[in-house]
Parts: C-alpha cells; structure tokens; sequence
C-alpha cells in the first residue's frame, strides 16, 4: 500500500473562486430540526441545533439510537419513510427540506458525499474500482471518460493507494484499501461537505488511524466541511475542532473538543468520558451508565437524561433544560439544570 502524500498535487475540478464574504457562512446548517415517525410518542429528532463551516471538523457523539446518523442523512435527505420533518437544513446556504428533484440529485452528486460505514454495502461488487469512482462524475458533470480517468487516478494515489487499484474488483481489496476507496468516491465531486458516519468502525487499529490522518489532510486540502459520526470519544478528540454530544435526539452539550471532553458540563458526556475504556485504568469492571435512553413510545416531559442520571432532582423530571453557555469558554454550551456542579471535573458523574 502506498503511503499517504499530503503533498501529491491534486487540481479540483473547476478553480477555487476567491472567497465571496456574501457567501454563505456555513457548508452545513441544521437549525430546529425535528423528524418524527409514525409509531412514535415523541420526536426521533428534538429540535436539533448544528453547524459545519468550511474546513471544520465537527464530531457527532452519543449511544446508537441518540439520532446520529439521522441527523447526519438529513444534510442529503435520506429520511425514513412517513417521516414528518420540521425546521431547516441549509447546505452551503441552499434549504435541502425544500429542493426539488433536480436540485436534490445536483447535491448528493456533487455538493454533499457520504462515506458509510460498511464500505463494501455501498460498492458494486460486478464493477471495478475505476468504473466505479468515474461513473458519477462522467453522468453529471458532463466529463469526459479520459478527464474521469485522470481524476480517478489522481485521487485513488491521494488516498494512499497505487493506480493499479483501479483495474481490480472489490473483493481483490482489502476492508482498509476499499475505505479508501470510498474516501476518494466522495471527493470525486468536488463536494462542500463530506458526511463520515462511522467509517472506521470495521477497521483494525492501524488501519483506522491511517484513514483518519487521510480525512484531516484532505479536509485541509480542499477545505471541505466534515460532519463525523462516531461512538469513540479518543477518536472525535483527535479529529475534531468542536463536538456535539446527542442523546435522545436532541444535542445535550456542544463546543471545542479540547474544552469539552476537559471540562464536560452535562452528566451524561461526563459519563460517557467514565466509561472510556483506558490501558492506565486499574483492573476490575468498567464503568457503565445504568440504566437505559428513553422509550420512542413515550413522551419526555423533562430532561431525557433524567432517569439515569446521579444529579439529577425534581426539576430534572418537569422542565426540559435548555442550553445556556459555559462560562468563559466561547461556543461551548450544555441542557443541564446542574452543568455548574460539573465544572472542572471529567468523571464526576
């Protein structure tokens, strides 16, 4: 496998504009977002709140079934069937919620790209690996198959892989190289944003701290906005500028990842710190949450932390918290009644 080259020289497809201040702010803005299913007692998605600017890393944290990766597909409008949708989804200043069909197939071919978790459920394995980056681009943006072609190779050696690659069937790769692979498919396109939803979650170590150095330098070389969804907390600090920590659909704590996995003010990210498994730890069983997150099937009339958390009072049960800023720590923000009695502490829950 050839080694990753942050300084392979790889040209876009049309030259980069100068920065227009008029442009829109952010690659992606969420605001107010609630998706609701039929079935349901209470949203799959509470009044969801987040941003991506351009060239920023943002983490998406929380337990399987906290509405990640909904949150995630709604920048493209994957939603689940009999979905009732609330709020806004802007990508690069456009509502994706309102697009027509044309426009909706203009952003998941160029625009937006999204690297899923199991690379080898989004690839056809009849087709090889260069038909298959270069076939999108040739349909929608018009390019001939010899510019696909060179596009391909150059992207296929920026992720790290050799050109011979491209001639060879999925299954002649490996999990690691085929997420790579997928990487380069997303940036075929030249996309704004780049939606990661657990892409490393089937890699072994190595491969997975490979992909991830690959991510941060393709981010900083295109400038790409990168929403990444995962259930490691070590891995969204090393890649992460903020972090946004979901727990029944709703985003309980958001800021720099530094400050908040340092200084976390809600209990349940102070829990989730807890309960990192760490090599200096001492031996015994590890810290788990008890309890279990909230029922669809029910409504919420307070905090949806409230039944499994130390801190929590009467309060807690009634009134829903909402988010209000960390003192002296710009952009790092928590919807918890208590944060001041978690201030300074990772562990105190």
């Amino acid at each position: 496998m050839t080694p990753i080259n942050p300084t392979h020289p790889i040209e876009p497809i049309e030259p980069i504009e100068p920065i227009d201040p008029t442009e829109p702010r952010y690659a992606l803005d969420i605001q107010g977002l609630r998706l609701s299913l039929p079935g349901t007692a209470r949203p799959v998605l509470d009044g969801v709140d987040l941003t991506v600017a351009a060239g920023e890393t943002v983490a998406l944290v929380g337990e399987s079934g906290s509405g990640k990766s909904l949150t995630s597909r709604s920048a493209l409008r994957l939603l689940p069937p009999g979905a009732t949708v609330e709020g806004s989804v802007r990508v690069g200043g456009q509502s994706v919620l309102t697009m027509d069909d044309g426009q909706l197939r203009d952003l998941r071919t160029g625009t937006v790209a999204m690297i899923f978790q199991d690379p080898r459920a989004a690839i056809n394995p009849l087709r090889r690996i260069g038909d298959f980056l270069t076939e999108s681009v040739r349909l929608t943006k018009a390019m001939s198959q010899a510019d696909a072609d060179a596009r391909a190779a150059e992207l296929i050696e920026a992720v790290g892989l050799d050109r011979s690659a491209l001639r060879k069937y999925p299954s002649q790769v490996s999990g690691g190289m085929l997420q790579r692979v997928m990487i380069a498919a997303a940036l075929m396109g030249d996309p704004a944003l780049l939606l990661a939803d657990e892409p490393t979650t089937a890699l072994d170590v190595t491969t997975q701290a490979e992909v991830i150095a690959l991510l941060a330098t393709l981010r900083e070389r295109f400038g790409t906005g990168l929403l990444f969804v995962t259930h490691d907390l070590d891995l969204a600090a090393a890649i992460s500028d903020r972090v946004c920590v979901m727990y029944a659909g709703r985003i309980v704590e958001s800021g720099p990842a530094e400050v908040l996995f340092a200084r976390p003010r809600h209990p349940y990210t102070a829990a989730l710190l807890a309960s990192t498994p760490r090599l200096e730890a001492p031996r015994g069983r590890l810290t788990a949450i008890d309890g279990q997150p909230p029922d669809l099937r029910r409504e919420l009339h307070g905090c949806p932390f409230a039944a499994r958390c130390p801190l929590a009072t009467e309060v807690c049960d009634t009134q829903a918290p909402q988010p209000l800023p960390a003192p002296g720590t710009p952009g790092h923000q928590a919807a918890c009644h208590h944060s001041d009695r978690l201030e300074g502490s990772a562990v105190d829950a």
